[in-house]
């Protein structure tokens, strides 16, 4: 039996190689115990899991596991999204809940992840309806009667993922022009990683020209990292979206609370912050780093540059759908399409240009890397001097007049991702160019 390292984001294997059903009974084995001595085993845990190849089948191995320690098991009847399993959790008063997803990783890939225990009474494993009392909760989030007047029209791509169905649902329930590409069920994710970034989201770039929509809507394999579109055809990426939501929830709305994020996300969010007299705090990367925090203070926004944001009007956890429908308030109430807003966010507090490239390694080439730009013999990036350095999770050199490079070994997969953001899009790309290059010649 191979080894079972947690990453940031939970377990994730290889299905058929490390992910098979007897490591997913040992993980099982290990949450029932976890479960037994530190929670209240009888109030039961709830299963979901994703779209991938064989996950009901997984949850139903791991619900058995955890049935024999002698606690109630609730199975969801259909794929979920993770955040919708969260809010159950919360709902049931359970003891915990068991998600089967590998999130955006690539089709062969699955994962077990634990979701943040919150405090069903049978003595078997039983089926449950995870879908309708998520859709209820988050559908009294917004504003409906300002998005139905501003009339936009709208297409979601839940990426063959486990979210599929659900913006469409909600919004049309209330009224609003709503389309979907990519709800059917597929285990390869038509060929591209379910993650809502590029070059994965081109089937949504086309959807929204050829339709003529003003804006598209994705969301990564279990529904909690949110990617967008503008009505052009560009791009919003999740450091963009952080910022307009933050800009609206703290400035327009007025809601109290403060930011956290990443060491990895734009440097744009303490502008805002500072804006509006709140608290920024930086964590490592992972949600769970924000979720702590989110559950220790007043946090009214805290997320991640992969697109994975969290809310104090909804639960400390991701949320792609619920980002997404606050996304198209923010555009419903000010009347502009996501494009205009980053605009008007560039005019207002600067322009930040951010990219990643990540990068598969030769064994050891990570390490050096990371030693490399560490040490005080890199003094500059091409043109610009290295002011000073940060290590809170890989390293990241601030560059002299214009933004930032960081390099990190990637928590879930054998990979190196480098990370830029500057004030021009040409200097973001030329620094992650140059990076790489020296990366690679280590």
């Amino acid at each position: 039996m191979s080894t079972i390292k947690f990453g940031t984001d939970g377990w994730r294997g290889v299905i058929a190689d490390d992910f098979t059903f007897a490591n997913v009974r040992k993980v099982a084995c290990a949450i029932a115990r976890y479960v037994v001595r530190a929670e209240k085993p009888g109030a039961g845990v709830l299963m979901g899991y994703d779209t991938r190849y064989g996950s009901e089948r997984f949850a139903r191995a791991a619900a058995e596991v955890v049935s024999m320690a002698g606690m109630p098991v609730w199975v969801a009847d259909k794929a979920c999204p993770s955040p919708a399993l969260s809010l159950l959790v919360r709902q049931r008063e359970a003891a915990g809940g068991i998600m089967i997803t590998a999130s955006h990783n690539p089709y062969k890939w699955s994962g077990v992840n634990g979701v943040p225990p919150l405090p069903p009474q049978t003595d078997h494993i039983q089926s449950l309806d995870i879908l309708s009392p998520y859709l209820e909760a988050i559908e009294k989030i917004v504003d409906w009667d300002r998005i139905r007047d501003a009339n936009f029209r709208f297409v979601v791509d839940p990426m063959h993922g486990a979210a599929r169905g659900l913006l469409r649902e909600v919004m049309t329930r209330h009224g609003v022009a709503c389309d979907e590409i990519r709800g059917t069920r597929d285990p390869l994710f038509g060929g591209v990683n379910p993650e809502p970034i590029e070059p994965h989201v081109e089937a949504l770039r086309r959807a929204v020209l050829a339709g003529k929509y003003d804006a598209g809507l994705c969301a990564d394999g279990d529904g909690d990292r949110i990617g967008a579109m503008d009505r052009d055809g560009t791009f919003i990426t999740p450091h963009q979206i952080f910022s307009i939501l933050l800009w609206h929830l703290a400035g327009t709305r007025g809601i109290s609370g403060d930011v956290a994020k990443t060491f990895s996300s734009t440097k744009m969010l303490d502008k805002i912050a500072e804006k509006y007299g709140r608290k920024i705090f930086e964590t490592p990367i992972g949600f769970k780093y924000i979720c702590e925090l989110m559950l220790e203070r007043d946090i009214l926004l805290g997320g991640e540059e992969s697109g994975g944001i969290g809310t104090k009007l909804y639960l400390p956890e991701r949320d792609a759908t619920v980002m997404a429908l606050l996304l198209v308030e923010v555009m419903a109430w000010h009347k502009k399409t996501l494009g205009q807003l980053v605009a008007q966010l560039h005019e207002e507090f600067g322009e930040h240009y951010y990219g990643r490239v990540d990068l598969e390694l030769r064994a050891g080439q990570k390490e050096r890397a990371i030693e490399h730009f560490s040490g005080a013999k890199v003094k500059r990036v091409l043109d610009w001097e290295v002011a000073r350095r940060e290590n809170l999770d890989g390293i990241k050199l601030y560059l002299e007049g214009t933004g930032w490079v960081m390099l990190r070994a990637s928590g879930t997969e054998p990979m190196l991702r480098v990370y830029s953001e500057t004030r021009k899009a040409k200097d973001t790309q030329k620094v992650l160019e140059h990076a790489c290059a020296v990366v690679r010649g280590l």
